[in-house]
């Protein structure tokens, strides 16, 4: 593979070693996670606000704090720049007298915040010069790295946990992928595919180019900052599967105040999680030294990551800004699910669930005050997981073509 002219190096994120930008993943000092790293001195704020301004309405808006440089073609099918919705309605239920809003992240390509991660990676990839874009998934990541590739003019093989969700393996392969139905949970999915990249020249976008997919998140956190006015909010409620969207979140408002974009002042960053998969917020409520795997039992598929490769750092994150990391029963996540819709008119998938319902738990419990601006993300979209809903919505009236009918079963 063949290295790329870029603005950012790959360091690592435990002892600081530098690396070219390539393909790797591991640090060879400590077998630490590498990540890309950026001169925020060579960057100055008030240019680079500029500059996003009159940028593209997508995440490559955001060009000088990502992998790829201007030299680098990308594979952007607008991704990004998705709305950043006030939510009165959802504050008042909840009972916040500030702000509340909402990232709706479910209007992407194909509707999800995956979109955004898959245009670095795919960006990446065919720069590196791979053969075929790949990833392991449950679900979104299926579906964005399907669509990207067929707009990268690139194949694409999807492996997936046999028992995802129908919506999701079908809409995958409508974009030309293959998809590998893997018989196991998404650990398992992983698992071989990291054997696969051993062995063919092809790019998984979160195993073999995790450090350039992950970068992706981090312009979910810069246009929270760019949407507020170049400011930063109180309080971030984020979702964890792997745990990478929170610290990227996290690390991209250090970089806008690194560079001089936005003025320095404390937030937080909270996690949710569902119970029937919460290793992270199982060892961030016990105070614990390590993220334990867990078998994942969950209707949120898109968070059942019982082994999270970035939890550890996502309790490092939240215990830093004075966050928290939680976790809502089953049924909450279908409440969260419908709060949303009935009060704000968005559609979730399980996973906005998750972080609706986790959001009124923190709210409730006071972790979240009243007077704090909270932005909560909404990763996807609700009819990419609408069996969630199966025999738990139906019809509110059954009558026959009569209005005399119709009329007394709505008065009675």
């Amino acid at each position: 593979m063949t290295s790329v002219s870029s603005p950012a190096a790959l360091a690592c994120r435990e002892c600081g070693a530098r690396y070219p930008v390539e393909p790797l993943t591991i640090c060879e000092e400590c077998f630490g996670p590498l990540e890309p790293a950026y001169d925020l001195e060579a960057i100055d704020g008030i240019e680079f606000r500029k500059r996003v301004e009159a940028g593209p309405a997508s995440l490559w808006r955001y060009e000088a704090l990502l992998p790829g440089g201007p030299d680098v073609p990308r594979v952007d099918l607008g991704a990004g720049f998705t709305p950043l919705r006030r939510a009165d309605n959802l504050a008042d239920r909840l009972g916040f007298t500030a702000p509340l809003w909402i990232k709706d992240d479910s209007v992407n390509p194909s509707n999800s915040f995956k979109d955004r991660v898959v245009s670095v990676a795919t960006t990446m990839a065919r720069a590196f010069g791979f053969e075929a874009m790949s990833c392991a998934s449950t679900g979104n990541l299926a579906n964005a790295t399907a669509a990207a590739a067929a707009k990268a003019r690139m194949p694409a093989y999807v492996f997936v946990p046999e028992d995802l969700e129908r919506a999701k393996i079908l809409s995958t392969e409508a974009y030309g992928a293959k998809v590998v139905a893997v018989k196991g949970n998404y650990d398992d999915v992983n698992r071989l595919c990291s054997e696969v990249a051993e062995a063919l020249p092809w790019a998984f976008v979160n195993v073999n180019m995790r450090p350039y997919y992950a970068e992706g998140s981090k312009s979910l956190g810069f246009e929270v900052a760019e949407q507020l006015g170049w400011r930063l909010p109180d309080h971030v409620v984020v979702p964890i599967a792997s745990g990478a969207l929170l610290t990227k979140v996290h690390r991209a408002f250090r970089e806008l105040v690194g560079i001089g974009a936005i003025a320095e002042r404390p937030y937080r960053v909270s996690g949710a999680q569902a119970e029937g998969c919460s290793p992270v917020a199982q060892a961030f409520a016990s105070n614990a030294s390590e993220v334990r795997p867990v078998k994942p039992n969950t209707i949120a598929r898109s968070l059942a990551i019982g082994n999270p490769a970035d939890g550890w750092y996502a309790i490092q994150t939240a215990r830093g800004t004075n966050g928290a990391i939680d976790a809502c029963t089953e049924a909450e996540v279908i409440e969260g699910i419908r709060l949303l819709a009935e009060t704000e008119g968005v559609f979730t998938e399980t996973a906005g669930g998750v972080t609706v319902a986790v959001l009124q738990r923190l709210r409730e419990s006071g972790v979240i005050h009243a007077d704090e601006e909270t932005v909560a993300l909404i990763t996807g979209n609700g009819f990419k997981t609408i069996d969630a809903l199966e025999g738990v919505l139906e019809p509110t009236y059954r009558v026959a073509p009569s209005l005399d009918e119709f009329l007394a079963v709505l008065e009675g």
